[in-house]
């Protein structure tokens, strides 16, 4: 199946010669959920602005379901709803007049019926009538995400949609997203809290300083990349690590009560068993022990470390 996106050798550079992207090369997959992960300035805002036609690219080429961005730009635009970082719209607008001119303006025929299951979705609904110079923050958050569902997108970028918002619409937002994957609509998302996206994600691609590192599934994405550690509860505390056990990825703890082994998932054999042996060999006995996998967050950190 041909990708909804196709982001082709995608490069920007401004006026005063810095360089935002560098190549992009990227596809998403129709209903699919896709996070971009990255740093602040590492250039998602910049290549969600190119897709957009918010931004023009200095060398490249984008294509939404077959259609360039540039050569033919309004069924592009058409197929895509975006949710931006902050609120541009008239403040003393009601709610409903401007998610029902959002759907207007691509064209889209009157459908009270779709701009009130959006809104209703969004808990908006009482909201309807209100002034937008009114609302509440996370109440502005939620308009900007009915601005973009308005006109029925195929693909609905989210760009940092959670940051500064409450629990509760962080809950409605991602409950939104499922019920859109679920109609085939192709998310794509920035987001700092990474969490999120180890959460939601299909794909996890990692952008640092205009380059994309890494594509990969998210579980594979663990797997390759996670790391463990096993935990071990000491019966009584030691000064310090034995010199039998300077070969095992060893650290003590502060408090000398506990042993964290470090091991990689992607190896064949973890060593475990026999660490295990060589520490009753050094006369050192534990009470309990547990393991802990890497989070997406300390992969995504590790790798931008690297690229450094």
């Amino acid at each position: 199946m041909a990708p909804v996106l196709s982001v082709e050798n995608v490069s920007k550079t401004y006026e005063s010669g810095f360089e935002a992207l560098k190549g992009i090369s990227l596809e998403i997959e129709r209903g699919e959920i896709f996070a971009l992960l990255g740093p602040n300035g590492a250039g998602k805002t910049t290549l969600i602005g190119i897709i957009c036609g918010i931004v023009n690219m200095s060398s490249g080429s984008v294509t939404v379901d077959g259609h360039d961005v540039i050569a033919d730009y309004r069924a592009a635009r058409s197929m895509i709803g975006l949710v931006p970082q902050e609120l541009a719209t008239d403040a003393f607008e009601s709610v409903w007049a401007t998610v029902s001119f959002s759907r207007g303006l691509f064209g889209k025929p009157r459908n009270p019926a779709h701009i009130e299951k959006v809104l209703r979705d969004l808990s908006l609904w009482e909201k309807k009538d209100a002034k937008i110079i009114t609302l509440s923050g996370g109440m502005k958050r939620r308009l900007l995400i009915a601005k973009a569902l308005a006109h029925e997108p195929e693909i609905l970028f989210l760009d940092e949609p959670t940051a500064g918002v409450d629990v509760e619409l962080r809950r409605d937002m991602w409950r939104l997203v499922r019920q859109l994957r679920e109609t085939g609509v192709t998310v794509i998302l920035t987001t700092h809290y990474i969490e999120e996206a180890e959460e939601m994600a299909d794909r996890v691609g990692v952008i640092n300083r205009g380059e994309i590192i890494l594509v990969e599934e998210k579980s594979e994405l663990m797997r390759k990349l996670g790391r463990k550690e096993l935990m071990l509860y000491l019966n009584e505390p030691v000064a310090e690590i034995p010199a039998a056990l300077s070969g095992y990825d060893l650290a003590l703890t502060e408090d000398k009560c506990r042993l964290v082994y470090t091991y990689d998932t992607a190896r064949d054999r973890t060593g475990i068993t026999q660490l295990l042996q060589d520490l009753s060999q050094a006369g050192i006995r534990f009470r309990d022990l547990e393991t802990r996998e890497s989070s997406l967050e300390e992969i995504f950190v590790s790798l931008v470390e690297d690229k450094q």
